[in-house]
């Protein structure tokens, strides 16, 4: 997602989001550690989105 339409969502649904992502970031991590997973930049990715949410989270909670 685009940090504008995460900026849209309430922090409720921010946090749900935010599950979403961990919830797949730990099936991906654990596809790699299998040798399953061919897309290993999702993982990254991944990382980067829930850091993003994260950070809106914050901004939000501040104001």
């Amino acid at each position: 997602m685009k940090p504008r339409e995460l900026r849209d969502l309430s922090v409720e649904e921010l946090a749900a989001k935010q599950k979403e992502f961990c919830e797949e970031e730990f099936k991906l991590r654990f596809k790699h550690a299998t040798g399953q997973l061919e897309k290993t930049a999702r993982i990254r990715n991944l990382r980067r989105e829930i850091a993003r949410v994260k950070t809106i989270i914050r901004e939000k909670e501040g104001v």
